[in-house]
């Protein structure tokens, strides 16, 4: 009897066991976009450590017209990793311990979910992992961050028929852009925002509106050509490169195709109004053209960070559709 009593505790310990597991990895991560958590004694919060960890993960945005961090960066002791300590998309447990190792866990605590693991004996071995691993922890933050807008962003789309028929792509714009003005080549769709409102653009040029000798150049002249479809309020304003600014330019990769990515400081000819944007000019070789992607913003005094994040996270959903139909564009 008492063999069946300890066999039944055995198997009742074992399903709650596993039911507690399949609960906690049922826990859905919280927290505001672009926010992290730093799991780390004060001691070495407040030393060298502390200092590499702020001038990584907090560094300035680049692009935006006032510093604004990479990242908001929530900071607890390693005996507080516990509860909402743990809710965070992205946590970065670093601590001292007899051997040096770096490891990242997905789902540790609650999905989606990046737990990257740094121990060290000496604050020297710490800042090495920091120094070679940190790279890599900012794109997979990064990475993370912009799947959450999208998933976010996907409760409520845009019919996207529209984007098939003319410029045969696909991607997931929310809802609450409403479109603004629509040529054959050209789409600008706009966000009404509490501090302003921000703006996506989607059109095509040929391919040769970019030159191989100074891309960078080339793109500033399309974006002033296309800023004249973008007007203000007042009579003859329009939107244009500000050149008080310096801008920043990459070669990059969207839908898994080269992209020349470019962001910097728009405003408005004539007019006092101005904000950050973020450009993709994407090659399309095969039909002769530049499928350019673009978000700006409006947003006076107040920040703007994650207001580009959300831009920058419904151009990176962007898929070309291959259609051998479509006709070329003439050059």
């Amino acid at each position: 009897m008492n063999k069946i009593h300890f066999l039944c505790l055995f198997v009742s310990l074992l399903l709650f066991s596993c039911l507690k597991k399949e609960v906690d990895f049922a826990r859905k991560t919280t927290g505001k976009i672009n926010t992290i958590s730093v799991v780390i004694d004060d001691q070495l919060w407040n030393g060298e450590i502390g200092d590499s960890i702020r001038n990584k993960l907090a560094s300035p945005v680049i692009g935006l017209p006032e510093e604004e961090p990479r990242f908001t960066i929530n900071q607890y002791p390693v005996k507080l990793l516990d509860g909402f300590a743990t809710n965070n998309r992205a946590i970065i447990i670093i601590k001292k311990a007899a051997q040096k190792s770096f490891e990242i866990k997905r789902n540790q605590y609650a999905f989606p979910q990046n737990v990257f693991h740094i121990s060290g004996r000496t604050t020297e071995e710490l800042q090495q992992l920091l120094e070679e691993h940190i790279p890599r922890i900012i794109r997979l933050i990064e990475k993370g961050e912009i799947t959450e807008s999208q998933q976010i962003n996907k409760k409520a789309l845009r019919p996207t028929a529209f984007f098939n028929e003319q410029f045969q792509l696909t991607i997931q714009v929310p809802v609450d852009f409403e479109m603004v003005l629509r040529q054959p080549n050209f789409v600008w769709l706009k966000k009404n925002i509490i501090s302003g409102s921000s703006s996506l653009l989607v059109y095509q040029v040929p391919l040769n509106t970019i030159s191989k000798v100074n891309v960078a150049a080339s793109i500033f002249k399309m974006r002033d050509s296309i800023g004249k479809f973008i007007k203000g309020t007042e009579p003859k304003t329009h939107m244009i490169n500000e050149t008080g600014y310096t801008p920043y330019f990459f070669k990059s990769k969207l839908d898994d195709r080269l992209a020349y990515e470019t962001r910097g400081t728009w405003r408005l000819q004539n007019d006092y109004m101005s904000g950050p944007f973020i450009n993709y000019a994407i090659v399309d070789s095969i039909h002769n053209r530049l499928i350019v992607l673009e978000g700006f913003c409006y947003s006076p005094s107040k920040e703007k960070r994650d207001v580009i994040h959300e831009l920058n996270s419904i151009m990176h959903s962007v898929h070309l559709l291959k259609n051998n139909t479509f006709t070329p564009i003439k050059k």
